[in-house]
């Protein structure tokens, strides 16, 4: 059975831990109504919808009516969008006043948690400027396709550093995850959805092709938050 406006708006709360009394007050449905809709398989009238929409604006209308694209609203630029600029004895600790996002080119687990950590080795191989971004900590080229079509294989990802990860956390968001389990590490781009397992999160793959993975949050040892991406179609 294909999957309604309704099951999604199910999804939707799952993935960012909103009880179902919670959006029935908050979207002025009556107690044990949108439970009994989701249960009989109904549809939700435009009134409501058009609450859910003003009450909850991150979620994205388009996968919400039809199931396609992403969950979440998600800030994506083309290559127009931005300009690209060779800057040398790069400072980190820049002012704020700078829009020049330090770009990074990283494949390797070590990489990405020396880059999330105290970045002792890790030189961007570019800048970036975007006008429409600020509160970053940098620009990181994807790996993979997980995420497709949403984000392709070396599109750009700007990403704001999460401290404390057990603790900050936003459901349904996308991140940059490193993870290190029993040894094993591995880095991901994926969404984060909180797992029916206590002290859990589900690793949500974009494409349908990879698996929903689900680690101990005491696993993930550096997380970064997308905030924007990058769609790359010409090489440079």
């Amino acid at each position: 059975m294909a999957e309604n406006t309704i099951q999604r708006i199910k999804k939707y709360i799952d993935a960012k831990g909103i009880k179902v009394s919670v959006l029935e007050r908050e979207v002025g449905m009556s107690n044990g109504s949108f439970a009994s809709q989701l249960k009989n398989n109904k549809t939700i009238g435009i009134d409501k919808l058009e609450n859910i929409l003003k009450k909850y604006t991150d979620i994205n209308l388009e996968w919400l009516l039809t199931g396609q694209g992403s969950m979440l609203k998600m800030n994506t630029l083309t290559e127009k969008d931005i300009s690209y600029k060779q800057i040398e004895n790069y400072n980190r600790n820049k002012t704020s006043e700078s829009l020049d996002i330090p770009l990074y080119d990283i494949s390797t687990t070590e990489g990405i948690q020396d880059l999330f950590g105290e970045n002792k080795s890790q030189k961007p191989v570019d800048f970036i400027s975007i006008s429409k971004i600020s509160d970053y900590d940098g620009a990181l080229f994807v790996v993979g396709d997980s995420m497709y079509p949403l984000l392709s294989s070396r599109d750009i990802v700007v990403y704001k550093i999460v401290h404390n990860p057990e603790n900050n956390i936003i459901w349904g968001e996308m991140y940059l995850i490193y993870v290190n389990n029993d040894g094993n590490e591995f880095f991901f781009t994926r969404f984060l959805i909180q797992s029916k397992r206590k002290s859990y999160v589900q690793l949500v793959p974009h494409n349908t092709h990879y698996q929903i993975i689900e680690f101990p949050i005491s696993s993930i040892k550096a997380l970064a938050l997308v905030k924007a991406s990058v769609r790359i179609t010409t090489q440079f």
